[in-house]
């Protein structure tokens, strides 16, 4: 099975404040911001060589994101990894014992297809496997502005 980092998911308040720190200080730059309602959270990709840091903002309190801020401040949110078959992942982790959060599958940046693994079945870490992204399913909007 061909795994590879997808991506490394950042909860922050603010992007606008956060990118500063990855534009300035790292020299990366943000490619896009998408809101996916259905999570209830801003999304900024930033790129770097064999992955990407996605920074999260929630788009309310009460959402997933805005939970987590809450409860544990900003921080590492979760490790993002691109498998070749989504449903083969979660039907091979539901015969492990391991269960997703939320609706799995169901779409999230890129119009990928995503499941979330719960941290308490993965050591700590919440763990997202991912399909390839769907091209032309990003919002190229660099400034912030969805």
């Amino acid at each position: 099975m061909s795994v590879r980092l997808a991506h490394i998911g950042i909860a922050v308040r603010s992007i606008v404040d956060a990118r500063v720190f990855y534009e300035e200080v790292l020299g990366l730059s943000v490619e896009s911001v998408e809101e996916i309602e259905s999570e209830g959270v801003k999304v900024a990709l930033l790129p770097f060589p064999g992955g990407e840091i996605e920074l999260l903002e929630p788009l309310a309190d009460d959402t997933p994101v805005g939970r987590f801020l809450e409860k544990h401040g900003e921080g590492l949110h979760h490790l993002s990894f691109e498998v070749p078959d989504v449903h083969r992942s979660i039907v091979a982790g539901f015969e492990h014992g391991v269960e997703t959060v939320g609706e799995a599958p169901r779409k999230g940046a890129g119009g990928r297809d995503i499941a979330f693994f719960h941290p308490l079945f993965t050591h700590g870490v919440l763990v997202e496997v991912c399909g390839a992204a769907v091209e032309g399913a990003r919002h190229n909007n660099p400034d912030g502005d969805g």
